[in-house]
């Protein structure tokens, strides 16, 4: 039994190692001594910091101490640059957001790309979910920042991407967690090899909490499996997670609220019963080649992956909200299907490494939206699903082709270069016409270029700069409405584009690392919430934007079991342009004006 204590972070820990509950995963003294990989961002694994750009590993050690490893965000507050906010809230999942990417989101992730052993956790679409990430199981978790994440594709302001640990030996561990507000959660993993290069593992866990506020309890039961095998030239790999979660939603305070009690619980909560049922189950399987070293061609990797989400949520929209023709109702209720395949090639063409890969992903979402209530007068009771109000199919579809290449100019100076080109098509079918027609379809091309050098000026320390175009479209969600009420997609709201432009400096010298790096983010048609009333929310293009800001972050191995670490992040963001905007509904066209204070010469 080990008792969980949250304590506050102003940006450094001084943790000790070991002791961990996976001993068979616990680092030995040789091990500790081999450097930290990454993949993100690369051709091919490297050393991490021999990688020329912004990006951060959090190893296995540093995951089991950070907490219970029931959210991710425990975590990544190690991670400079990047904000998690886990307001302890499981109806309303973890807010990510790097540089700024992803800060438009009021919950789940927007603008960053998700992965799981090279399996995506993001839809076609832009939206992604990380609670089926298997944190107990990982040898790390890589977050990649700045230009060269916008080599991903499709709404990828940033990369978190989690790799599993290879099972070494034959081992099984059963794991209890408890702490304040009602936490308690049972956790049972293993693993073994079978020889011949296959090996296998598996865990379940069951996580329960009362929540600190009333009317914020959850309980979350998460299974994953991996099967892999390990030949002369080829590594198959098979993956399977499911995941279901039933959680109360306290929901957010007011200013004045939070300020005389922040513990207590907002009154719709409990009138409307407010709550979300979510579940997932998806399949992902990889298979690598390596060829001989005749030819040109090093490597092929092949990736499938298939996936279902279903989510109920009953909101605390008022009843009166609910009777325009407009309305969606209270209670969204919609199932999805996914499934998606990369293919890419490695090549070797003299001193240059070459990967060429053609991507396909795709979303189709079943929809309902229904009234939260049912009866009137003295009888309507609150808090269940009643009549339909919303009934679609909403499909997302991305095609890409891709390219990434590294060059070495010199014996310190080396070049890399890539592009990504695609086309995402998003379409609304409407088979509810009582409130209009939502029918519409967008289709958006785009092609992400970056380029960076990365110059090892000694031994101990590299310099590196990246230039990079981003991409981002709106999600369904934001796509759904028109902010004049009307029937129809949102087909004014246009993609956001960005310029990424960062420089940094790696620095290696015994047990002491820092890694530092400047940025600056332009972005034009950055997207922005419209109005937002009786479920529907709108959205508009506000026009340019520029964000910058610096990341620090170090440790030091202080002795054999003690590390300190240190992060710190600063972010200046501020609108370029004043834009129009609503503050009632409907709002047949924007009409209170924004101004932006030019800064001072």
């Amino acid at each position: 039994m080990k008792t969980i204590r949250y304590t506050a972070c102003a940006g450094a820990v001084l943790a000790m190692l070991g002791g961990q509950a996976l001993a068979q995963q616990a680092p030995t003294p040789e091990a500790k001594a081999l450097p930290t990989v990454v993949v993100s961002g690369s051709v091919a694994e490297r050393r991490l910091d021999e990688a020329p750009y912004a990006a951060s590993v959090i190893d296995a050690d540093t995951l089991r101490s950070a907490g219970p490893m029931i959210n991710l965000s425990e975590a990544l507050a190690r991670v400079p640059g990047l904000t998690a906010n886990n307001r302890q809230n499981y109806a309303q999942d973890l807010q990510l957001s790097s540089r700024g990417f992803g800060a438009r989101a009021p919950f789940g992730v927007r603008g960053l790309r998700l992965y799981t052993d090279g399996i995506p956790a993001t839809m076609p679409d832009g939206q992604g979910q990380v609670t089926h990430f298997d944190l107990a199981s990982a040898a790390r978790v890589e977050v990649l920042r700045g230009p060269f994440s916008a080599l991903y594709g499709n709404s990828s302001g940033g990369v978190i991407a989690l790799v599993s640990a290879p099972v070494r030996e034959r081992f099984a561990a059963l794991d209890v967690d408890a702490g304040s507000a009602g936490l308690r959660q049972a956790r049972f993993t293993a693993g073994t090899p079978f020889g011949d290069g296959w090996e296998a593992q598996g865990g379940v866990s069951r996580m329960e909490t009362d929540g600190f506020r009333p009317h914020s309890a959850a309980r979350r039961t998460l299974a994953n499996g991996r099967l892999a095998w390990s030949g002369a030239r080829d590594q198959v790999l098979l993956l399977a997670s499911d995941i279901d979660q039933r959680a109360q939603d306290p929901l957010g305070l007011t200013a004045a609220q939070f300020a005389a009690d922040p513990d207590q619980t907002a009154s719709q909560a409990g009138q409307f019963n407010t709550r979300k049922n979510a579940s997932q189950t998806q399949l992902g399987a990889r298979w690598r080649h390596q060829f001989d070293e005749a030819g040109a061609l090093s490597e092929a990797v092949l990736a499938a992956y298939a996936g279902q989400r279903s989510v109920t949520q009953w909101q605390s929209i008022a009843v009166g909200a609910q009777t325009p023709p407009g309305s969606g109702g209270g209670v969204v209720d919609f199932s999805r299907d996914y499934d998606g395949v990369d293919a890419r090639l490695m090549w070797r063409l003299g001193s240059a490494t070459l990967v060429t890969g053609v991507n396909l992903e795709r979303q189709r979402d079943d929809r309902q939206g229904y009234e939260n209530f049912v009866g009137t007068g003295t009888s309507q009771q609150l808090g269940v699903t009643g009549a339909l109000r919303r009934d679609e199919q909403n499909r997302a579809v991305t095609r890409e082709a891709y390219a990434q290449g590294e060059l070495p100019l010199t014996t310190k100076l080396t070049a890399s270069a890539g592009v990504r080109a695609g086309r995402v098509s998003l379409s609304a079918r409407d088979r509810f016409l009582g409130n209009g027609d939502d029918s519409g379809s967008l289709r958006y091309d785009y092609a992400n270029p970056a380029v960076g050098l990365g110059w090892k000026l000694t031994p101990s320390l590299l310099l590196h700069a990246a230039l990079g175009r981003g991409f981002e479209s709106p999600t369904l969600n934001e796509l759904a409405y028109r902010a004049d009420g009307q029937g129809g997609f949102n087909t004014a709201l246009r993609p956001q584009k960005s310029v990424q432009q960062e420089v940094g400096a790696k620095w290696r010298a015994g047990t002491v690392e820092l890694d530092a790096t400047a940025f600056h983010v332009t972005t034009r048609d950055e997207i922005g919430v419209l109005t937002n009333s009786g479920g529907r929310s709108s959205f508009q293009n506000v026009g340019r934007t520029r964000r910058s800001g610096v990341e620090l972050s170090g440790a030091w191995d202080v002795a054999s079991r003690w590390r300190a670490q240190m992060a710190l992040g600063t972010l200046k963001a501020r609108y370029r342009d004043g834009f129009l905007t609503c503050t009632g509904t409907p709002c047949p066209a924007a009409n209170v004006p924004v101004q932006v204070r030019k800064p001072s010469r």
